[in-house]
């Protein structure tokens, strides 16, 4: 049975996160605003946090379940873990874990993450009304520039690049109870990269093997073919290259395309993610480019 949580957001380090919550305001639609040590950038179903420090690095990876119920049910089910980091978003009653390359996953309550998410904006707009309370400057505090209605896109997986992805899979499965939907392995056997689900959607978690360690992208799930036209429109209007697609991954079976951000962090806009049946048996592919793109070309990790 799957754990029933979803990809609430994930909070990202970087040297630049004022450029990064700039850059994502332009190309995905959201509203950002600097509260405390953090750029929180949400909307409508898809959240992305961004705080000082190296690039590429996650701070932490947010799941959410409906209610306090339901985490209590997975509480019970694979342990109390550790405290949750303090953030914007995670909220009361959060906990999280540390998988073998030391990412933070942190399982939170939807209610109580945009509670918390709300009493933060709040103060932030307190700050920025009596700039003497605070060091931040209010005139660079806010960064919104309103764009023309988008489609809807939710936050819906991320990927990791990883030098084990052997142990990371152990982990995910065997600690955290995410079920394999796919994997794929060289002529070898070695497995080459592998995708999670938490809930009915072929993933929430992908992993590939690769020379580093780092975060790869994150996904955010759009509804038709013709809202992956206007999103691809909506890029060309801000002047953001697409840099890979628009073609079909093998696993997950959807409809993508990438660009990607000032850090070089991959950003996608997908669509049609495979729905997985109870009882789904997870499948092997073949280590090629045809694997990852149908349609032709791919981002080979490794």
């Amino acid at each position: 049975m799957v754990i029933g949580a979803t990809l609430h957001h994930v909070h990202l380090s970087s040297p630049q996160p004022g450029a990064l919550a700039r850059f994502y305001v332009k190309a995905f639609g959201f509203e950002a605003q600097q509260q405390g040590s953090e750029w929180v950038c949400r909307t409508a179903g898809r959240r992305i946090v961004f705080s000082d420090g190296p690039a590429h690095r996650i701070k932490h990876i947010a799941f959410a379940f409906s209610d306090a119920a339901a985490l209590a049910v997975y509480r019970a089910r694979v342990g109390d873990g550790e405290a949750a980091p303090a953030s914007a978003l995670t909220g009361a009653g959060a906990m999280s874990f540390s998988d073998p390359d030391g990412n933070r996953i942190v399982f939170i309550t939807a209610d109580a993450a945009d509670a918390a998410g709300a009493d933060a904006a709040t103060s932030a707009a307190a700050v920025a009304a009596n700039p003497a309370s605070s060091n931040i400057n209010p005139a660079s505090s806010n960064i919104n520039t309103p764009q023309a209605t988008l489609p809807p896109a939710a936050s819906q997986h991320l990927a990791l690049r990883t030098t084990q992805p052997d142990a990371l899979l152990a982990f995910y499965q065997e600690r955290l109870d995410f079920k394999l939907s796919d994997r794929v392995e060289d002529e070898q056997g070695t497995l080459r990269a592998c995708f999670l689900r938490t809930d009915a959607m072929h993933h929430a978690v992908a992993l590939f093997r690769a020379p580093e360690t780092r975060f790869d992208h994150q996904s955010f799930e759009t509804t038709v073919w013709t809202a992956m036209r206007d999103w691809a429109d909506h890029m060309c209007s801000q002047h953001v290259p697409i840099v890979w697609g628009i073609g079909r991954h093998g696993p997950g079976n959807d409809t993508f395309f990438m660009v990607q951000d000032p850090d070089g962090n991959l950003a996608e806009i997908s669509c049609d993610l495979e729905v997985c049946e109870a009882g789904h048996q997870p499948g092997v592919w073949p280590h090629a480019q045809h694997t990852l793109n149908l349609w032709g070309n791919a981002i080979m990790r490794s």
